[in-house]
């Protein structure tokens, strides 16, 4: 009797363990690993600009990558950027601000890896689109030839935010002295873009999730919510400038994890 007791014991220990494991492989399938966070920054702007989301996505446990966008034209920094998707491996969720949302849309198309596009106070562009098309869409962009210094280079010329405005019209919602050090650290856009028309856009085939900025100087408001309902994005809208994701970490992050979590 006591042989028999022992050996049923065992029996049931293996049955028990049997299921123990299946269930926790069942559980690794079910949700995968997490998505790695791409950030892309737009004009007048630099990967520091993320620093606070950056922070946030990386205590909640997310792999995340931040690379320079060359802002040198749309083809090109599309394809700089299809370079840096290309070098990650398992899913991502691809996130843009301003002028890095017209790159991630071209970028993004036909890359299989790319989950969820979210867009920050970003262009959300259509085939055909441009900057300047877009920009000039609908009134309230204070970011006019007059706000800009043209300073020419081999090639091509260079358009920077007079440092006089940079506040104003960037970054309206951030300390003067962090707008300061912004101010003449921007990273200045080939004027070039402006007229550059997009390609097939990634949003077409992808979920996208869109932060429409509602004190925005550079994009309109009404440009963010016209490019998001026409993507067929999840939108949220928060008082802020330009710079949303500097003003507003908690609420850019909270929209990131939301399009991370649809795609486990």
């Amino acid at each position: 009797m006591f042989l028999r007791k022992r050996r049923l014991a065992h029996l049931l220990l293996a049955v028990a363990m049997i299921f123990g494991i299946a269930g926790s492989a069942s559980a690794v399938s079910q949700h995968g690993p997490k998505p790695t966070i791409v950030l892309v920054h737009g004009a007048f702007a630099d990967a520091s600009g993320w620093n606070d989301v950056i922070r946030n996505l990386q205590r909640k446990g997310y792999p995340v990558l931040a690379p320079a966008n060359p802002l040198r034209g749309v083809d090109p920094d599309s394809a700089y950027l299809r370079s840096v998707l290309a070098t990650v491996k398992g899913p991502i969720v691809l996130v843009g601000h301003s002028y890095g949302g017209f790159v991630l849309t071209n970028a993004a198309t036909g890359n299989k890896n790319v989950k969820a596009l979210v867009y920050i106070a970003a262009f959300a562009p259509d085939l055909g689109d441009t900057v300047g098309g877009l920009s000039g869409q609908f009134p309230g962009s204070q970011l006019t030839p007059d706000a800009l210094d043209i300073r020419p280079y081999p090639g091509g010329a260079d358009g920077y935010i007079k440092l006089s405005l940079f506040r104003k019209v960037f970054a309206a919602d951030v300390s003067a002295s962090t707008a300061a050090v912004m101010a003449v650290s921007q990273r200045p856009a080939d004027l070039g873009t402006l007229e550059q028309p997009s390609g097939v856009p990634a949003w077409k085939t992808i979920p996208s999730w869109t932060l429409v900025a509602a004190n925005d100087q550079v994009i309109p408001p009404a440009a963010q919510r016209f490019m998001a309902k026409r993507a067929g994005a999840h939108i949220v809208e928060v008082k802020a400038s330009h710079v949303a994701m500097i003003s507003k970490p908690g609420p850019t992050t909270d929209l990131i994890l939301a399009a991370a979590r649809r795609t486990s």
